[in-house]
């Protein structure tokens, strides 16, 4: 098919990709939106955008049809006792969430970014084109020769371009698996469920049942598994355990079965092991590794991150790298860091985290925590209104931050995140 020249090549046509096309078609740059899939696909995912991720769309104009509104969540711990999680508005973001299937809510997305004057592209990214600058470019599956002055890699968690830009270190990246399915059963809350597969040894990551449109809810289950990619089976051994938990706890009716159609997926941790821009080559999303390593969400973050990317090439088209790294060293830095830590800390002790379950969810703890549960453990706390639960997350931040200040993860954070490098 010959060469192609655009001023970015977007590899991944996902939220963090869709957004960042969408930004830079509108101010006028040529932009060629790829990704290996045709539309509508799906992904295995919770289906939950946060209240960050809402606001970025706001403030994009983008109207989504047909979501959920979302907003408390319940966490029942091994026990069965619960704490429900209020969601509050802050002075950056509403006090609500939405839910949509990414089948749905990527299409959108996509369409978005394609209207707003991207050139879409159904090929894979194969052998990377190289200049004196770096990556310059792919050889796509289709034929074409795909030429740009830079390019964002939101291509996932396993991401070609960081890969064939040498922005991944596999040895420290902290893995996550996740299997989700869809089955009908009403739910009032989003929930997550912290059991224990064994008595005092707590499942190395947790459950949900989320609501969705009409009465399809989302199931599924996230493990951590560090570095040992072959644990992902984990996941797919315990979705059935899982359902006879809630069953168990009453969150789901005994007549209600996980169906046989699942859907599995990985997830990078907390930016651990990956460096996220270097001269004209920006990560964004899954691709960055940016997921909360507390609970998950990646939605909002593949939004900011994605049309953080953008506004970094149309301010410093010739070296976006350092203008996209100081955003995300203010933005996400101190939290990634300081949970990725945590996370792997207590992944490799299931007595911890069978503790941590029982203690988070006792009556008299929850209730005394549960506003700044929530602030903390959905990253809410920059732009929390005053009070005591921006207080309590404050408190958890410096506790965590201290506690993890020493760590190899914390050191690889900050350095992945520095200017100049």
């Amino acid at each position: 098919m010959g060469a192609e020249r655009a001023d970015v090549a977007v590899i991944g046509a996902g939220p963090a990709g869709s957004v960042a096309g969408l930004v830079l078609a509108r101010a006028g740059a040529r932009v060629a939106l790829v990704d290996k899939a045709a539309f509508p696909r799906d992904k295995a995912c919770g289906d939950l955008v946060g209240p960050r991720g809402v606001q970025v769309l706001d403030d994009l104009g983008v109207r989504l049809a047909g979501t959920e509104r979302v907003g408390d969540m319940r966490v029942v711990g091994p026990t069965g006792r619960f704490v429900r999680l209020p969601c509050r508005p802050g002075r950056a973001y509403p006090g609500h969430g939405v839910a949509l299937p990414r089948l749905a809510l990527d299409q959108a997305l996509r369409a978005a970014a394609l209207d707003a004057g991207c050139v879409g592209r159904t090929a894979r990214a194969g052998a990377p084109i190289l200049d004196d600058g770096g990556l310059a470019g792919f050889e796509l599956s289709d034929g074409t020769r795909l030429l740009a002055d830079a390019v964002i890699g939101a291509d996932g968690a396993t991401s070609r371009v960081a890969a064939a830009a040498g922005l991944i270190d596999e040895r420290r990246v902290l893995w996550g698996f996740a299997l989700r399915a869809y089955l009908d059963a009403t739910v009032d809350l989003p929930t997550i469920v912290l059991w224990d597969e064994a008595r005092w040894r707590g499942f190395p990551g947790y459950g949900w049942v989320f609501p969705g449109p009409g009465r399809q809810a989302n199931l599924g289950v996230g493990v951590g598994v560090l570095g040992d990619r072959t644990a992902a089976g984990h996941a797919a051994r315990s979705l059935d355990a899982f359902v006879g938990v809630l069953h168990r706890f009453g969150v789901l009716d005994g007549a209600a079965r996980v169906p046989a159609q699942r859907l599995g997926g990985w997830l990078k941790m907390g930016m651990v092991g990956t460096i996220p821009a270097r001269g004209r080559v920006l990560l964004a999303g899954d691709a960055a590794g940016l997921v909360n390593p507390l609970q998950g969400e990646g939605i909002s973050e593949a939004l900011a991150s994605g049309r953080a990317a953008a506004e970094a090439v149309l301010a410093c088209p010739a070296g976006p790298a350092d203008h996209y790294r100081a955003f995300l060293a203010r933005r996400y830095a101190g939290f990634h860091g300081a949970n990725a830590a945590v996370q792997a800390a207590l992944v490799r002790r299931p007595r911890v985290v069978a503790a941590t379950g029982r203690l988070l969810t006792a009556p008299a703890v929850g209730r005394a925590i549960a506003g700044g549960w929530a602030v903390y453990w959905n990253e809410l706390l920059d732009g929390a209104l005053p009070g005591g639960a921006r207080n309590t997350a404050a408190v958890a931040t410096a506790i965590a931050r201290a506690a993890t200040g020493r760590s190899r993860v914390q050191r690889w954070v900050r350095s992945a995140l520095a200017t100049g490098s």
